[in-house]
């Protein structure tokens, strides 16, 4: 039975066409850890990508995967986002899209979260210092309701 592929999305098309003009090869592992990405709905560290991966039968090194995601975060499609668990996330760009992190300070959960108010707070407080914003990253820390 054939494997259908699936068909790239509109942030892994761009993302290739950015390799490709900063001259990267498309190879197997930087293929695999893109399309990865460009599934998840929240930012993964370098040992999810690893243990996802693995499971999908698509072993990849550690080593390989810092290397693909801070080419990646050089060519500015990827978002490092630091939540203060000793290990740095990895999450897409996308224009259209832009959400916060929850982080439970005992099990190490990571929560995505929208908030509109909060955005406009952002803009407002951009307007009243003067400041152009031109990104911003916030994360609470606390206790999920599992850990509660």
């Amino acid at each position: 039975m054939a494997k259908m592929k699936k068909k790239e999305s509109q942030w892994e098309t761009a993302t290739n066409e950015r390799l490709a003009e900063a001259g990267f090869r498309r190879g197997g592992a930087r293929a695999a850890v893109v399309a990865l990405l460009d599934e998840q709905s929240c930012a993964l560290s370098a040992y999810e990508i690893e243990e996802l991966l693995a499971a999908r039968e698509r072993a990849v090194g550690r080593a390989s995967i810092y290397r693909i995601l801070e080419q990646l975060d050089e060519l500015g499609v990827v978002s490092k986002v630091e939540l203060g668990q000793a290990q740095a996330r990895y999450e897409p760009i996308r224009p259209d899209h832009h959400h916060h992190h929850l982080v439970c300070d005992k099990c190490g959960a990571v929560i995505a979260f929208d908030d509109a108010p909060l955005e406009r707070a952002v803009d407002s407080i951009s307007k009243r210092v003067d400041f152009a914003v031109e990104g911003h990253e916030i994360v609470l820390h606390g206790l999920c309701a599992d850990c509660r």
